[in-house]
C-alpha cells in the first residue's frame, strides 16, 4: 500500500530515532562483523588499479568509509542518522553527508561505485524505484551498485524499525526498471545452507559492460 508524505515522514523518522539512540550498541555490535565478501563482490567489476569514487550508502559509523579509505580509493559516506555522522566523520576525517533515503541531493554521474550495505531495505516498496533512478542518475556509465538486504516476502515495522524485505526475483524487476542489469548475487552468510542465509546481494551495472 502506498503512504502518503506523513506516513513516509513518520517512517523515516522513527527510523532514524533508534539509530540515533542506538547507535554506540550498534557500532559495537557491526564494526567487526566480516564483511569481506561483500567488499570483494563490489570491487571485483572494477580495474585492479583503479582509484575509486565510492559512495557508502547508508554508512552508519563509517566501518565501510575506513575500510576503502585504507585500499586508496575515494570514499564519501552518506547516512540520515545524525549520530552516526558525526561518528562516522570522527573516525574516518572523509566526507559524511547527511541525507534521508527519500530526499537525497547527490550529483549527476559523480561516482564509481555505490556500496549500500544493509540500508535500502528501509526504503518502502512505493519509494523504491525513485531511490534507485536517483542513485542511478549519480553514477557514472557502467558504475556498479551494491547491495545487501534481509531478504524476505514482507513489508512493515520489526520494532522501531521500518524494512521492506524481498526476494530475488523482486529485487532484479526493480533493479532492471530502474536501468540497472545484475550481473551477480548470493547469499549470505557463506557456505550455509539456503534457509540459514537470511542476506541476499546483488552486484549490478548502471549500463551493460
Amino acid at each position: 500500500m502506498e503512504q502518503s508524505t506523513e506516513q513516509l515522514d513518520e517512517i523515516e523518522s522513527i527510523t532514524l530515532n533508534h539509530y540515533n539512540n542506538n547507535a554506540e550498541a550498534f557500532w559495537n555490535g557491526t564494526k567487526d562483523h566480516d564483511v569481506t565478501q561483500n567488499y570483494e563482490a563490489f570491487l571485483a567489476p572494477f580495474p585492479k588499479d583503479k582509484i575509486l569514487d565510492i559512495l557508502d550508502l547508508g554508512c552508519g559509523p563509517g566501518r565501510d568509509v575506513s575500510y576503502f579509505q585504507s585500499l586508496g580509493h575515494r570514499p564519501v559516506g552518506l547516512d540520515g542518522s545524525e549520530v552516526f555522522c558525526n561518528m562516522a566523520r570522527r573516525y574516518t576525517q572523509c566526507q559524511i553527508l547527511q541525507q534521508k533515503f527519500l530526499s537525497l541531493e547527490l550529483p549527476s554521474h559523480a561516482f564509481d561505485g555505490i556500496f549500500a550495505n544493509a540500508s535500502l531495505f528501509h526504503v518502502p516498496r512505493h519509494e523504491l524505484p525513485r531511490v534507485l533512478d536517483d542513485l542511478h542518475t549519480a553514477l557514472r556509465p557502467s558504475g556498479i551498485l551494491f547491495l545487501s538486504n534481509p531478504r524476505g516476502n514482507d513489508e512493515g515495522w520489526s520494532g522501531q524499525r521500518y524494512g521492506h524485505y524481498m526476494q530475488f526475483d523482486s529485487s532484479k524487476l526493480f533493479l532492471q526498471e530502474a536501468g540497472f542489469e545484475v550481473i551477480n548475487y548470493y547469499y549470505r552468510p557463506l557456505g550455509k545452507p539456503i534457509n540459514e542465509q537470511p542476506w541476499l546481494a546483488i552486484v549490478a551495472c548502471s549500463a551493460p559492460i
